[in-house]
């Protein structure tokens, strides 16, 4: 006679659920760049490159006091190139480690271990390169000091939130810097679009079609930004090489390709800015500090 209890017990440890002999997220995930994106890297190195060295040229070729915006351009793009060379190199990259966690519910909690790549130095170049960039558009739209300030405040606060926010291993605190980034770039819009478009309708018709073309084409790429930062460094959707790609698309658009639109546009201006004073003269005999000299009558 079968005893029910003894036919319970094997009953249900034959029913068990076996342990795992191989523990999940053992092995750490290396989210880095190949030959393919390393490539694409030495390639806008050369472009900006180029661009800089053209718009040296094209600046030369001016008098000084219309070079205001040739100087601000070839600045971008200079920045840019020892930028994207440091990245090529490798002197630019950090690594972000980031831990995932699975919670399973008949066993311990693992982790995955996730080492991705952070390219620190393009951080560096955006905090010089675009706020170089928003004084091209403001002296185009002839932009008050103070919003001048303001706008070029809050895109430094943009892109230092970018970067916390890129080398934040917690999710929470990521997308409230991201949040952060976000809302300064929308005080950036306001000063460019709103206060930036009057001031450019005051001065003349012609620089007011062209601000509004060349300054939604600035903003649009600059919209794009932080949704290939979301997809990358914020929820790594996309690879290392495909964010490197996707950057360095916008980067040649919102740099060189920007730089010469503006600067061919405007050379064909009648009322091209003309500055005198220091910027061309430096200081004068009034202006300079005198030591040692003697009072007259002393």
């Amino acid at each position: 006679m079968i005893d029910p209890v003894e036919a319970f017990k094997k009953h249900t440890a034959s029913e068990s659920i076996p342990m795992p002999t191989v523990i999940p997220g053992s092995t750490p995930i290396y989210q880095k760049a190949t030959e393919t994106g390393n490539r694409a890297l030495w390639v806008v190195f050369v472009i900006m490159l180029l661009s800089s060295l053209a718009f040296y040229i094209m600046a030369f070729r001016v008098p000084v006091q219309k070079r205001l915006f040739h100087i601000l351009t070839a600045f971008i793009t200079t920045f840019a190139t020892l930028s994207y060379y440091a990245m090529a190199v490798g002197d630019g990259v950090g690594q972000n480690k980031i831990l995932i966690k699975h919670t399973e519910k008949h066993f311990p909690d693992t982790y995955d271990t996730i080492y991705r790549e952070v390219y620190w130095a393009r951080y560096v170049d955006w905090s010089v390169t675009t706020p170089l960039l928003l004084l091209d558009l403001c002296f185009l739209a002839g932009l008050s000091g103070a919003s001048m300030l303001v706008a070029v405040v809050a895109d430094i606060i943009m892109i230092l939130t970018g970067l916390f926010a890129a080398f934040q291993v917690d999710e929470a605190p990521k997308w409230g810097w991201y949040a952060m980034a976000c809302i300064a770039y929308l005080v950036v819009v306001y000063q460019l679009a709103i206060n930036g478009r009057e001031t450019a309708k005051a001065k003349d018709n012609k620089t007011a079609t062209f601000f509004a073309a060349i300054g939604g084409f600035t903003f649009l790429l600059w919209t794009i930004y932080p949704i290939i930062w979301g997809i990358a460094d914020g929820s790594r959707n996309i690879d290392v090489n495909a964010e490197i790609i996707a950057y360095a698309v916008l980067d040649i658009l919102a740099k060189p390709v920007f730089g010469f639109w503006l600067l061919f546009t405007h050379d064909n201006f009648a009322s091209t800015a003309s500055i005198d004073g220091f910027w061309a003269h430096g200081l004068g005999k009034e202006g300079t500090l005198r030591v040692g000299d003697d009072d007259e009558g002393a």
